[in-house]
């Protein structure tokens, strides 16, 4: 057989192996989502028979029960009296302002085997993650910060991992702090949309994937080795689009030479990411010397068809007023961030919220 012969079946075979991997991708998700529905469904029929019952706290742990003898005899286990709990709530927190009261008091009697018509609309409610990621999310008590976890994890094809990394991360609350209504808004709507390069700065950034105490001492270097040691943590920390470029990436001019600690690309904004590690407070030299950073890629390495730089300043502490008047009015380019080594509690998040709320 020639090398040509070989390649050819290599490439052939390689068809053959993509087709199977993606057939078996589709009937995963199939099976989800008809799990999914399923137990929306199940969830549906056990609300409505409770409607029924006279006494509809006694009458309910009953026929869980019951429910539950019988399916587990039939199918074996999964249907446990808590399982099917999870089920009604399910349907109870994904049916809120839609069917719950208008459509059963319009027909109480409605038969309980399903018609098409029924599929077809529970379909149209596009359940697209797992039955694990949503026993996760109806948690969530705010509707809109749950749409927003659910977009996002189907966007990013989040692990149930994932998706609570990122809850106990707060990603909605820190999104909220830098944005205004409408903007907000859309993220229960659309998710995490980037357009501009502010919306794809996060503040606070939250590295407790590092491993590094929040009172223990480090110096940048060693924050710097940690980030490059989970990078892929750090990229899913970072956001939609981004890859890595460089570390101590060097420039020089004049006979000086300077280095750059980290350097990203987004290819959604089409721009390179320039970011500087600082282990204190930030200092208005901080924020001039990333000024000098992005002129420099933008004069110097940016293409014609890419857009202007972008430079963040991470820093363990900021003060708003420093940010605020060493940064011009009309400021795009250079912005200061906070970093957690931590998972943030709620408490701070609602402190942070308010305080920058007080200084716009």
């Amino acid at each position: 057989m020639t090398n040509k012969q070989k390649t050819s079946n290599t490439k052939f075979f390689s068809q053959i192996v993509d087709l199977l991997q993606s057939a078996r991708s589709k009937v995963v998700r199939a099976v989800n989502q008809t799990m999914v529905i399923t137990y929306f469904e199940i969830g549906k029929m056990l609300v409505e028979e409770e409607q029924e019952g006279k006494e509809r706290a006694d009458y309910g742990k009953q026929i869980l029960k019951e429910l539950s003898d019988v399916l587990t005899k039939k199918f074996g286990k999964g249907y446990s009296t808590t399982n099917l709990k999870q089920m009604r709530q399910f349907y109870l927190v994904y049916s809120i302002g839609q069917t719950l009261s208008d459509d059963f008091k319009s027909n109480p009697q409605k038969s309980s085997v399903l018609s098409e018509n029924d599929i077809s609309k529970t379909l149209s409610r596009n359940f697209s993650l797992s039955w694990s990621h949503y026993l996760k999310l109806m948690r969530i008590g705010d509707e809109n910060e749950r749409k927003f976890y659910e977009i996002e994890a189907f966007k990013n094809n989040w692990s149930v991992r994932e998706l609570q990394r990122q809850f106990d991360s707060a990603l909605y609350a820190r999104l909220v702090l830098s944005r205004d209504k409408e903007k907000v808004k859309e993220l229960s709507t659309k998710g995490l949309v980037i357009e501009t390069p502010e919306d794809a700065i996060k503040d606070p950034y939250v590295l407790e994937f590092i491993g590094l105490p929040e009172h223990s001492e480090y110096s940048e270097n060693d924050l710097e080795q940690e980030l490059i040691n989970k990078l892929e943590h750090f990229l899913l920390e970072l956001g939609n689009g981004f890859t890595f470029v460089a570390r101590q990436k060097r420039i020089s001019f004049d006979d000086k030479h300077f280095r750059i600690d980290l350097v990203f690309y987004n290819r959604i904004l089409k721009c390179f990411v320039l970011i500087d590690l600082k282990i204190g407070e930030i200092k208005h030299q901080d924020l001039g010397q990333m000024q000098m950073y992005v002129n420099y890629y933008d004069r110097e390495v940016r293409l014609e068809d890419e857009n202007k730089t972008i430079g963040i300043v991470l820093c363990k502490d900021k003060s708003e007023s420093v940010v605020e008047y060493t940064l011009p009015e009309n400021n795009e380019q250079v912005f200061a961030s906070k970093y957690q080594t931590v998972l943030p509690s709620r408490e701070e998040l609602k402190k942070l919220i308010n305080e920058r709320k007080s200084h716009r």
